[in-house]
C-alpha cells in the first residue's frame, strides 16, 4: 500500500484559532509493503521562542509534535546532535542542503510567542527537503495558556495529514475505566485523558463499579454501564457538568453494553430478561424504545454502521459467540464470522470498511479486523487477554484492553495499526480498560 500526498493548501480548525502563513505545494511519498514500512525521516528544530516567556513552552510543544509523529511509526525523528544549521528565525531562507545531508525528508520549523494576556500562538511550516519546498500552507494555531497541548497535537495532525493522506487523529481524548487494587477486589472508576496518556482526569469515584464507557458522536457526552444499584444500569454523563442520569430503566430489567447512533439521537443497548439478552434502541428525546431482537439466545456489544443503517453485534445464537449485520431497525441478522474460535465486542470503523473484534481461540486473545461482509478477517494481536477494541477517528488505529496473566496481572491499555504494526501501550500510570476514542475535538 503506498500513501502519496500532493499538498496544496491549509485545513480550516474550529475551536483553537488558525490562520494561514504562507503557502506552496510539493509531494511526499510513505510507501508500505506487505505491512513493513521505512520511517519517514522528519527534522524538528525546538521552535523558535519569539518573546520572553516563550521559550519553555516552545520546548514542549516541539517534543509533542514530535512524539505524537514518531508514535505512529510512520515518522522518524533525527536527532538534533545530528543538525548541521540551526533554526534561530522563523522567516529565514531553509538551508536545504543541511537537511539534505543529514536525510531529513520533512523539516518542520515552528515560532511561538506568549502573550501578556496568557495566550499562546503557534506558527509552523513543514518542507519536502528533497525537492525545496514548503508542503502545504504554514498556519497559525492560537490559544489558552493550558492549552498548549492540544495545538501541539493539531499540528502534529496537519503534518501527518499531509504526508500521509489520512485523516487527524492526535487532537482527541479516549475515555477509559481508571482500575486499582489487587485483581480479585479491583476498584473501578471512570477516567478521561489525551490520547496519549496525558491530562488524566477522573469522572466518577470507585465506589461503585463501572463498565464501557462509550462517547457521544459530539464528543460531549458518555454512556456506561453502573452497579450503584448492584446490578447494571445504563447511565449518561454530560462532560461540560460532569453530572450522570439514568437511561432506560426498563421494568427493572438489567440494562448494559450502550452505544450512541452516528446521529447522537439514539442508544442501543441490552436488555437482560428472565435469563435472555436481547437488542433495544431508544430514541433519546421521546424515551420510546424499540426491541430490536427476539431470539432464546444472548445478542449483545451492538454497534452502529457509520451511516446509521446497520449494527453489528455478537450472538451466541448459533451455539457459540459470532458477529451479526442486522437493519439498525431489527428484522434478519447475517453472520460474517467464520474461522475458528469465538467472536465478542464488535466495532464499526469509523471509515465503514471494516469491523474490529475481539476473538478468542485455542487459550489466546487477539484484536482482529474483517470487512464487514466477514471476509479478510485479519488478526492484529495475540496475548493472555485482549479484548474491547475501540477506533481512532481516523480508522487508522485501534486502541484495546491488554491484561497479563497471573494473581498479579494487571489491565492496561494499547494501541496497534489496522496492518499489525507498531503495537505500543499507552504511557499512563496505573490500571486500565475499556478505552473509547473520542471524535477529533472541536
Amino acid at each position: 500500500m503506498t500513501f502519496i500526498r500532493s499538498l496544496c493548501i491549509a485545513l480550516a480548525f474550529t475551536g483553537v484559532a488558525a490562520t494561514t502563513v504562507s503557502a506552496q505545494s510539493g509531494p511526499l511519498r510513505i510507501t508500505i509493503t506487505d505491512g513493513v514500512i521505512e520511517p519517514l525521516p522528519f527534522a524538528a528544530p525546538v521552535f523558535v521562542a519569539e518573546n520572553s516567556g516563550a521559550a519553555e513552552v516552545a520546548q514542549r510543544i516541539t517534543q509533542v509534535v514530535a512524539a505524537d509523529l514518531s508514535g505512529t511509526g510512520l515518522f522518524r525523528e533525527i536527532p538534533s546532535s545530528a543538525f548541521i544549521s540551526p533554526v534561530t528565525n522563523f522567516d529565514a531562507p531553509v538551508a536545504y542542503a543541511d537537511w539534505k545531508a543529514i536525510n531529513a525528508q520533512a523539516l518542520i520549523t515552528g515560532a511561538v510567542s506568549a502573550g501578556s494576556d496568557g495566550r499562546v500562538n503557534v506558527k509552523f511550516r513543514l518542507y519536502d527537503v528533497f525537492s525545496g519546498a514548503p508542503l502545504g500552507d504554514g498556519m497559525q494555531f492560537g490559544g489558552g495558556q493550558g492549552d498548549w497541548r492540544r495545538i501541539a497535537h493539531k499540528v502534529a495532525d496537519q503534518i501527518y495529514g499531509r504526508i500521509t493522506g489520512e485523516g487527524p487523529y492526535f487532537d482527541t481524548r479516549v475515555v477509559y475505566v481508571a482500575e486499582s487494587g489487587p485483581k480479585d477486589a479491583r476498584l473501578k472508576r471512570l477516567a478521561i485523558m489525551d490520547y496519549d496518556g496525558a491530562n488524566v482526569q477522573y469522572l466518577t469515584d470507585s465506589s461503585t463499579i463501572v463498565l464501557a464507557p462509550r462517547f457521544s458522536p459530539g464528543g460531549d457526552r458518555i454512556l456506561y454501564t453502573s452497579f450503584e444499584t448492584g446490578f447494571p444500569r445504563i447511565k449518561m454523563m454530560d462532560l461540560a457538568s460532569v453530572s450522570s442520569k439514568a437511561l432506560a430503566d426498563l421494568q427493572g430489567n438489567m440494562t448494559f453494553a450502550p452505544r450512541f447512533s452516528p446521529d447522537g439521537g439514539t442508544v442501543v443497548f441490552s436488555v437482560s430478561q428472565d435469563g435472555n439478552t436481547d437488542l433495544y434502541s431508544m430514541n433519546l428525546s421521546s424515551g420510546q424504545t424499540t426491541r430490536l431482537t427476539n431470539a432464546p439466545s444472548i445478542e449483545t456489544a451492538p454497534s452502529f454502521s457509520p451511516d446509521g443503517s446497520q449494527i453489528v453485534f455478537e450472538s451466541d445464537r448459533s451455539g457459540n459467540q459470532q458477529l451479526y449485520v442486522m437493519s439498525a431497525g431489527g428484522g434478519d441478522a447475517t453472520r460474517i464470522s467464520f474461522g475458528e474460535g469465538r467472536y465478542g465486542t464488535p466495532v464499526w470503523s469509523p471509515r465503514g470498511d471494516m469491523v474490529a473484534f475481539t476473538k478468542q481461540n485455542a487459550g489466546r486473545f487477539h484484536i482482529g479486523v474483517m470487512r464487514t461482509d466477514g471476509s479478510e478477517e485479519r488478526l492484529l494481536t495475540a496475548s493472555f487477554l485482549d479484548e474491547g477494541p475501540t477506533w481512532a477517528p481516523n480508522g487508522r488505529v485501534i486502541m484495546f484492553t491488554r491484561e497479563s496473566a497471573g494473581a498479579g496481572g494487571a489491565a492496561q491499555l494499547y494501541s496497534v495499526d489496522i496492518s499489525g504494526r507498531n503495537l505500543r501501550a499507552v504511557p499512563m500510570e496505573g490500571g486500565a480498560s475499556d478505552p473509547a476514542w473520542s471524535p477529533l475535538l472541536p
